[in-house]
């Protein structure tokens, strides 16, 4: 006989991810004790060329205000919110109160105007390195709102190389959002469900029909395994051959192609390093400070993002701790990606000290799950209202599959958090042009919010 699992409570998921979180505060307290990990090495691959011409993010606080009678679909929509735009931060800030129920939120979705949140971190890193080996084409991959495929394509277009998009299902009838932005900036093919399944066969396939006979196709990781020691050159890494900038673009189109494969989502070691230089960034005396508890705040898709956070707090010492809401894996799942991201970052940049410090199993991610647990890319009904509400009292706008999760952990945290030392953090991924797309699927949900 078949036994169906019943759907947990809001209490049960927040009961096991306080679980989860005294096994991660516990290594927390393990690392802590080894302040200067690898500081000057991380201080010599941070010293290079980057996409994004400053780390900086402006930062909001957002506070909370008890309203009397309100009955709200999850415990903290009892609040209402106030954005304070220009937060005292450093020496500054204040004192911690009981009553001051509040976090802040770094609003990298301001970043770009359509290149922005952790997309543009994880290709900050990256995007010198296509052009230090002096590559012409760019192939990735994701779904047909893929927020990571318009940025690789909004982003070649600036640098004068040529992007080809894969997108799983089935082209829209009217593109817009992400989809329409990936088609006026990149060749988009649309690629059969079963096909993407596959989607190391299938850059492959397609990055060697974008080469062609007289074309050199290279992953991401064959460029990290060759190029590392080099990347503060000035120079071209690889000879340039006669199609380096400068030509015209009917001139490129005769030039051999060089092509690079960029996974989904840019979840390679390299997207570490845009997140870690926003660490960095953030850890400045006159922001949040290297002493200051601080409980930072993100949203997971492939969890890149996150474990760059991690370890960003782990080489600069800080006494931070990340929790990242699980939204498109489980937490076996999560925790592979962690390990696999952390070999590779070991591996190639001589972080050795980390074994010692990574020993059990509690990593340095706290992966926790939504308040509302399911199926990733489904939209509950009474998450756009919220995201209305969220717009209206604070000007920021968070999106139901993604941002939401954070925004609502990061407001029950801090609640949590009152009587405690630390400030509650949240990262803003962006995301928002995937508003446009949910407005075609869940019609009537939106269709709510004029009535």
């Amino acid at each position: 006989m078949k036994i169906r699992q019943l759907p947990e409570s809001p209490a049960m998921v927040v009961m096991r991810n306080e679980l989860h979180l005294r096994t991660f505060s516990t290594t927390i307290q393990c690392i802590s004790k080894l302040k200067q990990c690898n500081k000057s090495l991380l201080s010599d691959l941070l010293d290079r060329r980057w996409a994004l011409a400053s780390p900086e993010s402006k930062i909001n606080k957002i506070s909370l205000s008890e309203m009397q009678g309100q009955h709200a679909r999850v415990p903290y929509l009892t609040f209402s919110f106030s954005n304070n735009t220009r937060p005292s931060l450093g020496d500054h800030m204040m004192e911690k109160r009981k009553e001051d129920l509040s976090f802040y939120v770094v609003r990298d979705d301001l970043l770009h105007p359509l290149i922005n949140g952790n997309k543009a971190r994880k290709l900050d890193g990256l995007l010198p390195l296509v052009k230090d080996h002096s590559l012409t084409d760019v192939v990735t991959c994701g779904g047909c709102q893929s927020a990571h495929a318009a940025a690789v394509a909004v982003s070649c277009a600036e640098r004068g190389l040529r992007s080809h998009l894969l997108l799983r299902g089935e082209q829209p009838e009217i593109p817009t959002g992400y989809n329409l932005i990936s088609s006026m900036y990149g060749n988009v093919t649309y690629v059969e469900r079963s096909l993407y399944g596959k989607r190391e066969e299938m850059l492959m396939r397609h990055a060697d029909l974008v080469a062609g006979d007289s074309g050199l196709v290279m992953r991401l990781s064959d460029t990290l395994e060759t190029s590392f020691s080099d990347w503060k050159s000035e120079e071209a890494i690889l000879p340039q051959n006669d199609c380096g900038s400068g030509i015209t673009q009917a001139e490129a189109e005769t030039c051999p192609r060089r092509v690079i494969i960029i996974n989904e989502g840019a979840a390679d070691a390299i997207g570490l390093f845009g997140v870690i230089r926003l660490v960095k960034y953030l850890s400045q005396k006159h922001l949040f400070g290297k002493d200051r508890p601080i409980k930072l705040v993100v949203d997971a898709g492939t969890g890149t993002t996150a474990v760059g956070l991690g370890l960003g707090a782990l080489c600069l010492g800080l006494p931070w701790e990340v929790t990242a809401v699980m939204l498109a894996d489980t937490l076996e799942g999560y925790k592979k990606q962690e390990e696999r991201l952390i070999s590779d970052f070991k591996r190639l940049y001589g972080f050795d000290s980390f074994d010692n410090e990574l020993n059990g199993d509690g990593g340095i991610v706290n992966w926790v799950e939504r308040v509302h647990p399911r199926k990733f890319g489904n939209v509950l009904k009474g998450e756009v209202e919220v995201c209305q509400q969220i717009a209206q009292q604070t000007g920021v706008l968070v999106d139901p599959v993604y941002t939401l999760a954070a925004w609502e952990h990061a407001a029950l945290l801090c609640q949590r958090e009152a009587k405690g030392d630390a400030e509650v953090v949240m990262l803003h991924t962006g995301g928002t042009l995937g508003m446009f797309g949910l407005a075609q699927r869940y019609k009537s949900y939106f269709k709510s919010l004029q009535q």
